[in-house]
């Protein structure tokens, strides 16, 4: 990958990147809950939702034509394994911002994927400049194990929050739990703080 015009999340910086109780792995482990789902691109959608101006849908080939963004990021899994120097591209979150004008009430995300799963974020985490709906891992589309075609990217929180098989976003005034928040997951996720469970 060119690594040039590349947003390096800032975690890749640090002196010691491997976070308390993690071990590297040169892998890339596939976990989830669930099968994998079989996605149509022709009949996916990707809705933004929630407390914005104007809801919108946009449908695979508007989603593909949307500016995108090269990021290189660490992997930390709460299951302790970390995984160093991924690149990924695709629309950064803050594109959100173009596509529909979010109400000054929100103050929260939910991200919704296939299968009803969800995760959540604050607005702070989900618009930090190194986190983007990836659809490209290492230059190649994203396999359909690891979120083909749309999958969140959250560098500095454990992978849980990086949730595969996008299918929108719903601004919030308060917080709602997401799957593995409502399962005895941490409600953050900060690797560093080794905020794994609630």
């Amino acid at each position: 990958m060119d690594e040039d015009n590349i947003i390096r999340s800032p975690d890749t910086s640090r002196a010691n990147r491997v976070p308390p109780g993690q071990k590297l792995t040169n892998k890339f482990p596939v976990l989830h809950y669930g099968s994998v789902p079989k996605i149509d691109i022709n009949q996916w959608k990707f809705s933004i939702t929630g407390l914005v101006e104007k809801e919108r849908q946009l449908n695979f080939t508007e989603f593909v034509g949307l500016k995108r963004v090269k990021v290189l990021s660490d992997i930390h899994c709460v299951t302790t394994w970390s995984k160093l120097d991924n690149h990924w591209e695709g629309p950064s979150t803050s594109i959100i911002k173009e596509l529909a004008e979010i109400k000054t009430a929100a103050k929260f995300v939910v991200i919704h994927a296939a299968g009803g799963f969800t995760t959540n974020l604050s607005l702070p985490n989900f618009f930090e400049p190194d986190v983007l709906f990836a659809m490209n891992y290492e230059d190649k589309p994203l396999s359909p194990e690891h979120g083909y075609p749309v999958r969140l990217v959250v560098p500095q929180l454990y992978f849980w929050k990086s949730a595969k098989w996008v299918t929108g976003v719903e601004f919030v005034a308060q917080d709602i739990l997401g799957f593995w928040e409502s399962n005895g997951y941490n409600n953050h996720g900060d690797p560093w703080r080794e905020e794994r469970y609630s």
